[in-house]
């Protein structure tokens, strides 16, 4: 029996496809890569006069044109990793009751009010943070004992404002992304594992453990959603940071982030020079957020390539039931 071979036409317009798929493929890279010629250019002057210093210089003064980015990097990445340290096991507990505990009737609900708090505008996020989040850290700190202000990490006076109350707006708003994202993935284990660890005797939790593992880089993935959203944010952090350019260690301290001098400075810039030192600030950014990206893929690949689980297989579950 002779196989026919496609017709000429229809490998023509299936190669058309390829061709067409790629070149829009294509244009994210063009996107990148014309973003940081854009501001490696509107940055030259600042990039010539103080090159690599740039990166760890802590002077932030307009007034004699010395310019450094060390207390907004700090700041950007304190605020950032210390909201996802509180956000990711809040998130993934979310994730896990919704798509495994939660009663039918509760599910909906729940699922429509996680989705909505990632909808809700960062100004918003701002206000209640002003006007609800900055009190009540306010009166933490006043009530913290001077035996743990001697500490660093918690020295500073009760102003409110400063890097805690930062932290914790953005937990609160990169919680339903990354909440939102690891439940779709736990939803798509199939179901036949938690099935199969069921007929081989496993608890729930046992069961649940399975899913996780499954799913584990997408979960990362999904974690790593929060940190961009984190590394990114504006508004919100601008009103509750204190905007500081300070590089400190202390959760109580007025510090400040790359994405608030922008927007606090950008409309203020009297020269070229300053000008050029806040565009410079946004490639910092843009190369750092660039960067953690790049190394959370580099992390999701080196977890989706592990021959040995951390979570027990179906198998190892059912030897050690056996045994």
């Amino acid at each position: 029996m002779s196989h026919e071979n496609p017709s000429p036409s229809l490998s023509q317009s299936d190669q058309g496809f390829r061709l067409g798929t790629g070149l829009v493929a294509s244009l994210v890279l063009v996107a990148v890569g014309g973003i940081f010629l854009v501001l490696a250019y509107s940055s030259r002057l600042a990039i010539s006069k103080f090159g690599l210093g740039f990166w760890t210089a802590s002077s932030w003064d307009p007034v004699s044109g010395d310019f450094g980015a060390l207390p907004f990097i700090w700041g950007t990445l304190y605020s950032s990793f210390l909201a996802l340290l509180i956000s990711t096991p809040i998130a993934i507990g979310i994730a896990i009751f919704l798509s495994e505990l939660s009663p039918q009737g509760l599910k909906q609900p729940l699922v429509f009010l996680t989705e909505l708090l990632a909808a809700i505008p960062s100004i918003v996020y701002g206000i209640w943070g002003v006007f609800v989040l900055v009190p009540v850290v306010r009166k933490l700190e006043a009530l913290t004992p001077a035996s743990m202000k001697s500490f660093p990490l918690f020295s500073g006076p009760p102003l409110g404002v400063g890097l805690l109350s930062a932290a914790l707006v953005l937990a609160v708003m990169i919680t339903p992304f990354t909440a939102t994202v690891a439940r779709e993935i736990l939803k798509a284990v199939p179901y036949t594992q938690r099935e199969a660890a069921y007929a081989l005797g496993a608890t729930r939790w046992e069961a649940i453990r399975m899913a996780l593992y499954y799913g584990r880089t997408g979960i990362i993935g999904a974690v790593m959603l929060g940190l961009g959203r984190a590394l990114g944010e504006t508004m919100a952090v601008t009103m509750v940071i204190g905007n500081n350019p300070q590089v400190s260690a202390s959760l109580f301290k007025p510090q400040y982030t790359m994405a608030a001098v922008i927007a606090n400075e950008f409309t203020e810039a009297a020269d070229a020079l300053y000008l050029n030192a806040l565009v410079e600030i946004g490639l910092v950014l843009f190369i750092v957020t660039v960067g953690i990206n790049s190394l959370s893929q580099l992390l999701i690949w080196s977890v989706s390539g592990q021959r040995r689980p951390r979570a027990r297989s179906v198998p190892a579950l059912a030897k050690a039931r056996a045994a």
